[in-house]
């Protein structure tokens, strides 16, 4: 058991990096999610305080 748990973290699938470097040659499709989500947080949060200041009451 031991055994099949050193082969799956050998191999070049689960490696952190081959060693070869890859050329970019634009915006990876991790970047544009982290984007979109971060994007929708702010929205998000936005609309919450604008939600909590409106109940507020005027003095």
């Amino acid at each position: 058991m031991r055994f099949l748990l050193l082969l799956l973290i050998t191999t070049p699938a689960f490696a952190a990096h081959t060693g070869v470097p890859k050329i970019r040659t634009g915006p990876e499709l991790s970047d544009i999610a982290l984007f979109v989500m971060a994007a929708i947080g702010v929205y998000l949060v936005r609309r919450a305080m604008r939600a909590r200041f409106a109940r507020r009451p005027k003095d």
